[in-house]
């Protein structure tokens, strides 16, 4: 369940949000558990239900207003290191704003859950191929986005070999 938490609050951003997500996400394995194959593992499978649920919020959601609450902004740590990591924190997001969704998704669930290309290739429905270059393009795109204007990687950049 944290792994699902992280990817969903990766994907939209909002902590809130994130977590209806998986406990929709949960609801729907629960209620669909005699369609779960036994043998195969069931991260993938819950993954793949974590995204389609989140696809189907993402296009209802364009039709429906979005309502910020104040409640929801997040307290970094104060002083030098803490400023420097909120500032690092949203050159990563930015940059992972411009990637293409698909590119996006990989990088996320291999990077910030821990899934095996196997894995997400069964969570996405793809091949295995497909898993290694999206995330191969994705990582050349985050490291031309994170270069600072000496053409030297940023720190986060350097953080993420």
């Amino acid at each position: 369940m944290p792994s699902l938490r992280r990817y969903a609050r990766a994907l939209l951003r909002d902590m809130d949000i994130a977590d209806d997500l998986v406990q929709d996400c949960l609801e729907r394995a629960l209620s669909r558990r005699h369609l779960w194959r036994g043998g195969l593992d069931l991260r993938p499978w819950l993954f793949r239900i974590l995204h389609n649920v989140c696809m189907n919020e993402v296009r209802a959601r364009r039709t429906r207003p979005v309502h910020e609450s104040i409640d929801r902004i997040v307290d970094l740590p104060a002083g030098p290191e803490g400023h420097d990591a909120r500032l690092e924190l949203q050159e990563m997001e930015t940059a992972l704003d411009q990637l293409v969704e698909e590119q996006r998704q990989v990088i996320l669930l291999i990077a910030l859950t821990g899934l095996s290309y196997r894995e997400c290739a069964q969570a996405l429905d793809v091949p295995v191929g497909t898993i290694m270059s999206r995330l191969s393009r994705g990582r050349e795109r985050l490291r031309e986005l994170l270069k600072d204007e000496t053409n030297s990687p940023s720190r986060v950049l350097r953080r993420i070999k």
